[in-house]
């Protein structure tokens, strides 16, 4: 569900609708019936980054980029994916995000 900008729309509202979905990145939040954190969209899943396990919401699409399945081999060697810490990528947030704005 991408927010898309729309004749109808002036920029202001755009811009508040792009805040409200972003604002609940990061904050825990309740579960829904399959067990799937209510924060994140349909089609996208949830990765942690660098030293403060900062929290980003990334697309499925994704999965079959070469750049980020180097970072998830990268993730597998250094952590495994058997825990419960969920995803993590070991790399600074600014080279992940340079990463991913170049992926969209």
């Amino acid at each position: 569900m991408a927010i898309r900008k729309s004749a109808k729309l002036p920029q202001t509202a755009v811009l508040k609708q792009i805040l409200k979905r972003c604002s609940s990145l990061g904050k825990k939040h309740g579960y829904d019936e399959h067990g799937l954190p209510d924060d994140v969209p349909k089609g996208h899943f949830a990765v942690y980054v660098g030293e403060n396990r900062a929290r980003y919401i990334v697309p499925i699409s994704f999965l079959s980029r070469q750049e980020f399945q180097s970072l998830l081999q990268q993730a597998e060697e250094e952590f495994g994916f058997n825990h419960d810490m969920g995803i993590t990528i070991p790399c600074e947030e600014e080279v992940f995000e340079a990463l991913t704005s170049t992926l969209r």
